[in-house]
C-alpha cells in the first residue's frame, strides 16, 4: 500500500487550488486523483467567460482560469493521476482508486480532500410525465455536446429550470442557431445569478416563465413538445393553464446535488452508519472553520461542500482547506468540544456549519444562500442572543450566494458562545 500525507480527490478548480496552498504551506508529498483524461474539471466545458474577476482581478474563460491553476501545479511538480476513478474513501483515510495505467491502488493518507464537485439533478428526480423519447438532456450534458465534442443537440429548444447552466446555455444553443423557446422556472424567482438573466435571456429576447413547470413531454422516438403550466402557492400545477409549445429538445436546469458518495460510504468499522455527517440543506458535509468534517483528518471543499455560483469562491475555500490539511498534517489536533451554527429568518445554511470552541480565533468567513427574495434586511450573527454582527442588504435571493467576514474579536465571542445564530432581521423590525 502507497503511503501518502495528502491525497485529494478530484482535479477540478477546488481540488487544484487546494494542491497549490497546500504546496505553498509547506507540504511536498501531494497527489491528486482525477477520472477525467485532463485536469481542470466542469471548467473545460465552460467557454464562456466571466471567471477569475476575483481570484486573478481579470476576466477570464473556464479553460483559461482552469489553465492558470494547472500551470501552478505543474510548475510545483504536484504529483497527479488522471484516468483514476477513486471507489472508496475508508473512515481510517485509505483511498482506494482504479486506472487502466496502474490497476487497483490502495493509498493510506495522513489527511484527505474531497474535492469531488457536484453532479445535476436528473429527470428521474422531478418526476414529468412522457415517453423517454429522444432529446431530453442536462443543461450540463448539452454544454458538453456542444462546446467540447461538437454535436447541437436540437433546433427548437426550451429549458426548465433558470439554474445558471441552463441559462447560460439558452445563450449558447442561440449563437449555434438553435431557436429557444422559453426558459420555465417552477419558483417565483430565478436560481441563477441575475447577470445571467440579463446577459443570456432578456439581450436575445428569450422569454422566461416564473411559477411554472413542464407537467408533460409529448412525442414517442422524439421530443415533439412539451406541455408547460402555471403552478399555485404550493407549487401544484393548475389544468387550467396548461399550454403545449412545440420543439424537439428538453434541457433541464433543475439544480446541483454535492457529489458525496465517497463520503457517504466512509463508514466507521462495524458500523452502518455513514463516517462522514452530512447537511439535510446542502447535501455537503458538516464542516467546521478548518474545512474539516467530522472524521478527522478529512476536508472537504467547493462544490462537493456546498454548490457555489462564483469559482472564485470556490478557490478560496479550497485555498483555506489546503492549509488546514497542512496544519492537521503536522500535529494540530482538531477540537472535540463544537458550536453549532444555526441558521433562521429565511437563511438556509450557513458554511461553516460548526465553530471549535477553543482560543484560535481569526478572521471568518462565513457563505450562506436564502431561501426567497427578500428586501430591505440585515444579515445578522448573534451569539446567545446579542447582536454581534450585522450588515444591510436593500435585496437577497436564493441564486446569489451571500459572504459575510467576522473579525477576529467577532469569532472569539461566537467560538464560546452557547448558541450562534444567523438570520435575517426585516428593517422594520430594527426600528
Amino acid at each position: 500500500m502507497k503511503q501518502i500525507a495528502l491525497v485529494i480527490v478530484g482535479g477540478g478548480p477546488a481540488g487544484l487550488a487546494a494542491a497549490v496552498s497546500a504546496y505553498d504551506a509547506g507540504e511536498r508529498d501531494i497527489l491528486i486523483l482525477e477520472r477525467e483524461a485532463e485536469l481542470g474539471g466542469i471548467l473545460n466545458q465552460c467557454i464562456h467567460n466571466g471567471f477569475g474577476l476575483h481570484t486573478f482581478k481579470e476576466e477570464l474563460t473556464g479553460p483559461e482560469y482552469a489553465a492558470r491553476y494547472i500551470d501552478k501545479v505543474t510548475e510545483r511538480n504536484i504529483a497527479y493521476r488522471l484516468n483514476a476513478t477513486v471507489i472508496d474513501v475508508s473512515h481510517d483515510k485509505v483511498v482506494t482508486y482504479v486506472s487502466a495505467e496502474d490497476g487497483l491502488v490502495q493509498v493510506a493518507a495522513k489527511a484527505i480532500i474531497l474535492a469531488c464537485g457536484c453532479r445535476e439533478r436528473p429527470r428521474g428526480a422531478i418526476n414529468i410525465a412522457g415517453m423517454r423519447g429522444a432529446g431530453v438532456f442536462s443543461a450540463g450534458t448539452a454544454q458538453k455536446l456542444v462546446n467540447i465534442d461538437g454535436y447541437l443537440p436540437g433546433r427548437e429548444v426550451v429549458i426548465l429550470g433558470s439554474g445558471d447552466i441552463g441559462l447560460i446555455m439558452a445563450r449558447r444553443m442561440t449563437f449555434e442557431g438553435a431557436h429557444v423557446k422559453a426558459v420555465v422556472e417552477l419558483m417565483p424567482y430565478s436560481s441563477g445569478l441575475n447577470r445571467n438573466i440579463v446577459q443570456c435571456l432578456n439581450d436575445f429576447d428569450i422569454p422566461l416563465y416564473f411559477s411554472h413547470t413542464v407537467v408533460d413531454i409529448k412525442g414517442t422516438d422524439r421530443v415533439e413538445g412539451v406541455v408547460i403550466a402555471e403552478v399555485d402557492e404550493k407549487l401544484r400545477p393548475k389544468k387550467e393553464t396548461e399550454q403545449l409549445i412545440a420543439c424537439d429538445t428538453l434541457l433541464l436546469s433543475v439544480g446541483l446535488l454535492p457529489e458525496n458518495e465517497l463520503a457517504k460510504n466512509a463508514q466507521v468499522a462495524l458500523s452502518a452508519t455513514p463516517g462522514v455527517e452530512l447537511s439535510r440543506v446542502t447535501g455537503g458535509a458538516e464542516v467546521g472553520e478548518n474545512m474539516m468534517t467530522n472524521l478527522d483528518g478529512v476536508f472537504e471543499c467547493g462544490n462537493v461542500l456546498h454548490v457555489h455560483d462564483l469559482v472564485d469562491f470556490v478557490s478560496a475555500e479550497a485555498d483555506n482547506a489546503g492549509k488546514r490539511a497542512v496544519d492537521y498534517i503536522n500535529g494540530v489536533k482538531p477540537c472535540t468540544d463544537k458550536v453549532t451554527v444555526t441558521c433562521s429568518g429565511g437563511v438556509r445554511y450557513s458554511v461553516p456549519t460548526v465553530l471549535n470552541r477553543d482560543d484560535n480565533a481569526a478572521a471568518q468567513s462565513f457563505k450562506m444562500r436564502v431561501s426567497n427574495v427578500f428586501k430591505k434586511v440585515e444579515l445578522a450573527v448573534f451569539a446567545d442572543g446579542v447582536k454581534v454582527y450585522g450588515r444591510k442588504r436593500p435585496v437577497v435571493t436564493p441564486g446569489e450566494m451571500e459572504n459575510i467576514t467576522l473579525t477576529a474579536e467577532q469569532m472569539a465571542v461566537l467560538k464560546h458562545a452557547n448558541k450562534v445564530e444567523i438570520t435575517l432581521v426585516k428593517e422594520e423590525a430594527n426600528k
